[in-house]
């Protein structure tokens, strides 16, 4: 060993005298040096160190021995502290530092801090759950055991991580100890966006109402910072009107408030600006006209242009038949009405906003024929899906659509040309009213104005046209006016069971997610009144499912309806239980409730028990929120379809296709592809619609071959055949331009009228053959709900478009990175107006501009940067 230095050689003193000491050359010494040489340069530096200390204690000088002493116990307390870092000694550096001196905590180093707060976080819960037992077994003794030391040093690790790019770690402490209010004093500008980026993801795994307290802290953050935006989409996150009034009283600037608009409009809710918000009335009557979505189809329509895709498409041009062997060409003479149903459909989606196809719009004396000759290749019902197919090209855009009626009012006598006495063309027109009106809002209420006088019409297919129109154009608006003409329907002993089943799916759309008491009143009062016979209809899965809509999203409030739903009759009583269950905690995560589900997914049942249908949909309802849950959804959802009954399995398409909807991932693909071929026709039948649904409005080149080479297998099966036209119909909707996703602004937002639109469809095709291939195929038509341009465009102070340079490519999650990583990857240069795909992520390219938006999806404002200079 190294000769020790001399202690008393402080400062340069006089040297005593060497003594040398004198060791036996023995194994133990060598078995010491090779120890020795085992050390690291730092631990030998320290091993000498405290040797050094030791014999400095031993020196006769009192200030050597104070000093040496002091070192040790410095030493000595890094050396425990960091130990039991290392070694996981439970609670032990906490100990240490609460009986220490104090001083510096971030002194010690980021990996001690990270350690303590660990502790901190078990120790607080331990102080907590003896809190509990101490109240429980005292008779609410006040005796508690104090979390003020355990505060003080959070503060100091907090204020230390906030300063060294460790917000996650500074946020993941203040949800242990349940303080986050603590973070509003450390967030600075450097760093509350990632602060408020880790709140806002970590949201969707903390169950309620930990998740809703979160969001709060990020909004209020947000706004400390003046970052209305961001505000914005939390508060509409949040459902809280009140927060959304707040933004917009918080900001001045007039410019960004049309861009609150664009945001609010996309949502999908009804906001109705005041003066508070917005004082001068000119421009808040501009803004309620963004807010009301009447330039959305201006919008589509720039983008169609741009893209180079406003020639119209007939039903042929998506079959591409000429592709095919021989024998698919006598697909169309089978069932002749039933393939012009599809082709009607068809025809209605892919050219769907486009105001021009080549089979109803064609003029009168064109060859191919008129709107009225296709109207009536349709037979009986079948006409009123063709009638509704009209409008659906001029969706969301009233003033073409009336223009091409022949009338500037579009009242009841303008609204069809054709119309006549024939019942079934009325009630598709009267549908087609609310189509049109989807998403679109107006002061004058022309929706309800014209259909309100039909749902007492004594024509049960007029009624569920106008109620079926009303409930779409008013999804989401809690119009009191319609509840009132509604509700009535509801308890009328006189009335259909089919219109009472579409009375409480519309009371349910236009009041979704309201948690609205007299509404759910009048429809569990319906169910209650319904005979044995018609609780095995299939229509009256539509009375839960209005139900379900009002609490869609609203977790515990579901709560007493739930129970009250436990005295119904045994046939209905299990489906309702599994739909409210499945609304309520739709786009949550809760995992809890996915093993609630799952675990009726399990039981083996009797023939003619259909609440495990709902059960599957509403584990894909659940799990749909985030990455991390969908794929494990969808891996529960293979176990299930191994293991299910045959009623479960014809559930499983649907889910998978609700999780993927327009998103066509490959394993998905794969497995819809091989269930489409499945011995049960009913599961083909789900497996071919979800096709469509996860490759909607994605042109996807793969998805289109499959139901291109199904139609030829499927030749001559009529119903399989239709299932199959309609899946082409989607996967070409809107001729790529359109998106089914309820999902906006990054998948953080949920839209819930879109939702309401897709479940609908989804709960349909639970029974595919009474609704879909019945008389109720216009069922189809509520997936408009769910209908939205999936473009980026950019327009400048006037709302005028632009072109800029904006990269697109794969989003990165970069939530909890220090710095500005990269958002996107793989990305490629385009120029506005650009499609986003799912998954996507746009930037823009040049600095000359700078967006009022954080997220560029939909219609982006752009203004002048005045710090740009051309180069």
């Amino acid at each position: 060993m190294a000769p020790v230095p001399d202690p008393n050689n402080v400062g340069g003193g006089a040297k005593r005298d060497e003594a040398t000491t004198k060791v036996a050359s023995k194994d133990p010494k060598k078995k010491d040096d090779k120890k020795e040489d085992d050390l690291s340069e730092e631990d030998l530096e320290l091993k000498q160190n405290l040797e050094l200390y030791v014999e400095r204690v031993q020196d006769p000088n009192p200030e050597l021995q104070k000093a040496a002493l002091e070192s040790m116990r410095i030493l000595r307390s890094y050396m425990l502290m960091v130990l039991c870092s290392t070694l996981l000694l439970f609670q032990e550096s906490l100990g240490y530092r609460l009986t220490g001196s104090g001083g510096d905590i971030g002194s010690w180093g980021h990996e001690y801090v990270r350690n303590l707060a660990g502790e901190i976080a078990e120790e607080y819960t331990m102080r907590q759950a003896s809190m509990v037992y101490v109240w429980v077994f005292s008779a609410g003794s006040s005796e508690e055991a104090s979390v003020e030391d355990l505060m003080d040093l959070v503060k100091q690790i907090v204020a230390f991580h906030m300063k060294h790019n460790a917000e996650t770690e500074a946020v993941d402490l203040l949800m242990d100890v349940e303080d986050l209010d603590l973070l509003l004093a450390h967030v600075d500008r450097t760093n509350f966006r990632r602060t408020c980026n880790y709140l806002t993801s970590s949201a969707k795994f903390l169950p309620g109402p930990d998740d809703m307290l979160v969001l709060d802290i990020a909004y209020m953050i947000y706004m400390k910072f003046e970052e209305y935006p961001n505000a914005l989409q939390v508060a509409l996150f949040l459902d809280n009107m009140q927060y959304v009034k707040q933004v917009f009283t918080s900001c001045t600037d007039l410019l960004r408030k049309k861009q609150f608009c664009y945001m609010i409009s996309r949502h999908g809710i009804t906001v109705e600006l005041d003066s508070e918000m917005v004082a001068d009335k000119d421009d808040r009557d501009m803004l309620q006209d963004i807010v009301n979505n009447t330039k959305l189809s201006e919008g589509y329509l720039t983008l169609a242009r741009d893209i180079e895709v406003m020639e119209a498409k007939t039903p042929e041009d998506i079959y591409k038949a000429h592709l095919l062997d021989g024998r698919a060409s006598s697909g169309p003479s089978v069932d002749s009405a039933r393939q012009n149903l599809a082709a009607t459909f068809v025809n209605a989606f892919v050219n769907a906003g486009f105001g021009q196809d080549k089979l109803m719009t064609v003029p009168s004396d064109a060859a191919s024929g008129t709107a009225g000759n296709w109207l009536f290749k349709n037979k009986e019902h079948g006409k009123t899906s063709a009638a509704a197919s009209l409008v659906y090209l001029y969706l969301r855009d009233r003033l073409t659509l009336c223009s091409y009626l022949g009338s500037g009012n579009c009242n009841r006598t303008s609204l069809f040309p054709m119309l006549g006495t024939d019942n079934p063309v009325l009630a598709g027109a009267l549908l087609g009213v609310g189509i049109n009106n989807c998403g679109i809002k107006s002061d004058c209420d022309p929706a309800l104005a014209l259909l309100g006088e039909y749902i007492d019409n004594e024509d049960s297919s007029v009624r569920i046209g106008a109620i079926m129109g009303l409930g779409i154009a008013y999804a989401g608006s809690q119009n009191d006016q319609l509840r009132s003409s509604l509700s009535p329907i509801l308890n009328d002993a006189k009335a259909p069971l089919d219109v009472i089943a579409f009375a409480a799916l519309s009371l349910g759309m236009i009041y979704v997610g309201s948690c609205n008491e007299e509404v759910a009143q009048s429809i569990i009062f319906a169910l209650m009144d319904r005979s044995e016979a018609q609780l095995g209809d299939a229509l009256t899965r539509f009375l839960p499912l209005g139900l379900g809509l009002l609490y869609l999203g609203k977790q515990e409030s579901v709560e007493a309806t739930a129970e009250v739903s436990k005295t119904f009759n045994e046939k209905i009583r299990k489906y309702c239980d599994m739909t409210l269950l499945s609304c309520a905690y739709a786009g949550t995560g809760n995992v809890l409730k996915v093993q609630d589900l799952l675990a009726q997914c399990g039981e083996h049942l009797e023939k003619g028990d259909i609440h495990q249908g709902p059960a599957v949909l509403g584990i894909a309802m659940v799990a749909m929120s985030e990455e991390l849950g969908l794929d494990m959804a969808i891996r529960s959802l293979e176990r299930v379809l191994q293991y299910g009954e045959q009623n479960i399995r014809r559930a499983v398409p649907l889910a998978l296709g609700l999780l993927c909807i327009s998103n066509p991932k490959v394993n998905v693909m794969d497995t819809l592809s091989r269930l489409s071929h499945d011995t049960d026709s009913e599961v083909a039948m789900a497996a071919i619609i979800s096709l469509g649904l996860i490759g909607a409005g994605t042109n996807n080149a793969r998805i289109a071959g499959m139901l291109r080479n199904l139609s030829s297998y499927y030749y001559k099966d009529a119903s399989l055949l239709f299932c199959v036209r309609i899946a082409q119909g989607f996967v070409h909707m809107g001729k790529g331009l359109l998106t089914l996703s309820p999902f906006h602004s990054e998948r953080l937002l949920l839209s819930p009228t879109a939702l309401a639109g897709i479940v609908t469809l989804l709960h349909a095709c639970l029974d595919m053959k009474s609704i879909i291939l019945g008389k109720y195929h216009y069922v189809l038509y509520f997936i408009v709900l769910a209908m939205q341009p999936r473009m980026m465009l950019t327009v400048d102070e006037n709302l005028k478009p632009i072109s800029v340079p904006v990269r697109v490519g794969q989003a990165v999650d970069v939530v909890g990175q220090a710095g500005r990583p990269k958002t996107i990857t793989g990305f490629q240069t385009h120029s506005t107006p650009v499609l986003l795909a799912a998954g996507e992520r746009a930037e823009l390219a040049t600095d000359k501009y700078i967006p009022l938006s954080p997220i560029l999806e939909g219609f982006i404002i752009l203004k002048e940067n005045p710090d740009y200079r051309e180069e």
